[in-house]
């Protein structure tokens, strides 16, 4: 099997993550994403209990901060296992 890169990998699980919580604040920006909320539960046979906060900018940037900082974390540790699982 092939090895791959830590950083390379952290740095494409951190995008991943970061892209999709600055997809769920564009949607909180927009106003569609109570919508989108009750939808997903719907489809899901459930009721949703939340209620989607008002949008503020400082909290969206650290949504989306956190979370790649989250993902670059998630990334590495599963190269280094991928490596560690597949060394020749």
């Amino acid at each position: 099997m092939i090895l791959i890169h830590p950083n390379k990998t952290a740095l494409a699980f951190a995008a991943l993550l970061s892209a999709w919580h600055l997809l769920w604040a564009l949607c909180v920006a927009a106003g569609i994403a109570q919508w989108l909320m009750n939808f997903v539960f719907w489809v899901h046979f459930l009721n949703s209990p939340f209620t989607v906060a008002p949008f503020h900018f400082k909290i969206a940037a650290l949504l989306v901060l956190f979370t790649a900082a989250i993902g670059y974390a998630i990334g590495y540790v599963l190269a280094l296992i991928w490596n560690w699982l597949n060394r020749a």
